[in-house]
Formats: C-alpha cells, structure tokens, sequence
C-alpha cells in the first residue's frame, strides 16, 4: 500500500468534479435592497454574491459563481 502527498482532503471534491456548494458567509453588508452576502464554497473556493431582502427567506443569487481550484461552477 502506498501514499501520495497528491491525495485531497477528505471532502475537497477532485478539481472540476460537480458537486453541491457549501456556502459560507465572508462578509455581510446592510443596504436599502436587503443584505449583501459575499460567500465561498468551503470545498473548491468558488465564491458569489447573494442577496437577503427578506430575513425570513434564503437569500437570491446575484453573480455566477466564479474562482475556485479548477470548478468551473
């Protein structure tokens, strides 16, 4: 049995493998439309800009994704 120092982290999807976002919050700014959400995906790094009007609903995507360790998603 051998090791590789190029093995991923377990759950780090392989670069440009699809997989569900897990979105966390970098930073968050109030404005008159609602809050800005400027987040990133904690496996591949892609991050986006969402928007909050509404506390009680989840927030609406504003951007594409983008960035990442080679998703394209």
């Amino acid at each position: 049995m051998s090791t590789s120092p190029h093995l991923l982290a377990p759950g780090v999807p392989a670069p440009g493998a699809p997989h569900e976002h897990a979105w966390v919050a970098e930073s968050r700014h109030v404005t008159t439309d609602g809050v800005v959400l400027y987040v990133r995906c904690t496996a591949c790094a892609v991050r986006r800009i969402d928007l909050q009007a509404v506390t009680e609903m989840p927030p609406e995507v504003l951007t594409r994704s983008i960035g990442g360790r080679g998703n394209k998603s």
